[in-house]
């Protein structure tokens, strides 16, 4: 990746090397010279084909191709990488290029609309116009969400490029499981508690603990207070997620992105912590050798819940076994609660490109797993797909708010190292294209028009999105409340 990178033209903030922008400036230096397409491409030993895609900004140009461009052209290397467009028409198609490959011009049934001479100035401008007036009414949705959303999606994108994996944070890992000795294997409640008070903190179960809130770390009195009878999936994580942001050195959020990013390094560091890097690779190279990776041991071998194992795989898969892949969490309504991917894999977005909120096709293994009776037995299906075919084992699990799905899934080049590749299952899907299930079938339509009238189930976040009083939901009346009664009794203020 280094070397590919060193011989592409750098990458700037302020997007000054827009492969788009740098072929308007070509066509218009081509045309400036009286030269063809077929005449320039011949110069520089390029099918004219070739060169219309650098020209239409469809492909980025390696510094020693710019060069040959630019001495066929006459003019310097710095002329072809100015940052403005040559002329108003070339500003015009790359804004009207840039929309469309933009989410919100995605998520609308539109088809792409070629960028033609014959398409005029006036009617760019008006199109143009429209989709920046679109793109204002959609964030003028409520801010503070919509601000969450984004936030949500940039961290998408990092985890994507990174393939999940945080070298730093395993290094953390490492460097605590050392402190108690851990050798390998499960780590018990005990071990927990243990590196609890290797870092000074006690722990403490409580009965009032307040709902809006998983746990609280009083760092004056170094204690950790839990839910005493309240349900959680496993007592271990929340106190490993408590100790993450304390060994991070995390201080309360001040915005969403704080937040965001503080939950994504806590989690990850619990989880590493739970399924440490070098037991779980070797258990998962060997599952792999034998062509039988499965989520499902990895959970058994770690005592750990599903969902906790597939997000582990999904930290590993990448970075140490070569295996690019998508997760997703889905509730049994279809809507997505969590996803990831970096195996090129298109999930539904919004015009904003949020994929969280959105609903999962219904013929993809996330939804399909719910209509199996047998829910001992891993579920695996095969999907053909616009962008290929993909594989995918989905798990059903319980918690408050419902029944959802966890699936882990790669495309179908990797499949040979799955166990469950065999199965015989198979669906398509068309998606994002509306015919494929969001649109129900004309003859349904004709035969209920008129005669139905359902009651939604509202959601309470559709009015107040976010809890009042503080950006992150947390009561601070009853938190503030609640430690001033399980203070020890005697503490002196800053003692």
């Amino acid at each position: 990746m280094a070397h590919h990178a060193a011989a592409s033209l750098p990458a700037t903030a302020d997007d000054d090397f827009d492969p788009l922008l740098i072929g308007q400036r070509i066509r218009a230096r081509r045309q400036e010279r009286g030269l063809s397409l077929a005449e320039l491409a011949a110069a520089v030993q390029r099918a004219p084909s070739q060169l219309s895609v650098i020209e239409n900004g469809r492909r980025e140009l390696k510094l020693g191709e710019l060069r040959r461009i630019a001495r066929a052209l006459e003019v310097g290397v710095d002329d072809l990488l100015e940052p403005e467009p040559p002329n108003r028409r070339a500003a015009l198609e790359i804004a009207l290029e840039k929309a469309q490959a933009g989410a919100l011009y995605r998520s609308l049934p539109l088809p792409e609309l070629p960028v033609r001479k014959s398409l005029s100035d006036a009617a760019i401008e008006t199109i143009l116009a429209l989709h920046e007036e679109l793109r204002s009414l959609h964030e003028q949705r409520a801010a503070t969400p919509e601000e969450a959303r984004r936030v949500n999606g940039q961290l998408r994108e990092e985890q994507s490029r990174a393939g999940n994996y945080d070298a730093a944070l395993e290094e953390v890992a490492r460097d605590l499981l050392e402190q108690i000795g851990h050798r390998g294997g499960p780590l018990s409640q005990s071990k927990v508690s243990l590196l609890a008070a290797k870092l000074g903190f006690s722990l403490h179960s409580v009965a009032d603990l307040p709902h809006s809130t998983r746990s609280i770390t009083d760092s004056e009195h170094m204690r950790i207070y839990l839910p005493l009878g309240r349900s959680t999936s496993d007592p271990r994580s929340t106190v490993l997620q408590a100790i993450a942001a304390h060994v991070l050195g995390k201080d309360e959020p001040a915005d969403y992105g704080e937040l965001l990013r503080q939950r994504v390094e806590t989690n990850y560091l619990a989880c590493a912590l739970l399924l440490p890097e070098a037991g779980a690779l070797d258990f998962l190279q060997s599952a792999k050798a034998q062509r039988e990776l499965s989520v499902e041991d990895l959970r058994d071998e770690f005592a750990v819940n599903y969902e906790m194992a597939a997000h582990r795989f999904t930290n590993l898969a990448t970075r140490h076994l070569g295996i690019p892949v998508h997760f997703l969490k889905v509730h049994a309504s279809g809507t997505i609660l969590k996803a990831y991917q970096n195996d090129a894999v298109r999930f539904p977005t919004d015009a904003l490109g949020a994929v969280e909120g959105q609903r999962v096709c219904r013929w993809w293994s996330a939804r399909r797993v719910f209509r199996s009776e047998d829910r001992m037995r891993q579920y695996c299906q095969y999907t053909d797909k616009p962008g290929g075919t993909y594989w995918c084992t989905s798990h059903i699990e319980s918690g408050p708010g419902g029944e959802f799905s966890i699936s882990v899934g790669t495309a179908f080049q990797h499949t040979k190292w799955f166990r469950g590749r065999e199965t015989t299952v198979r669906h398509g899907s068309s998606c994002p294209d509306p015919t494929c299930c969001r649109e129900p079938d004309p003859a349904l339509v004709d035969r209920w028009e008129g005669s139905v009238w359902p009651v939604a189930r509202l959601h309470a976040s559709l009015l107040a999105a976010m809890p009042t009083g503080t950006f992150t939901g947390v009561d601070r009346v009853t938190m503030l409340e609640f430690l001033e009664r399980h203070a020890p009794s005697g503490a002196v203020d800053g003692a």
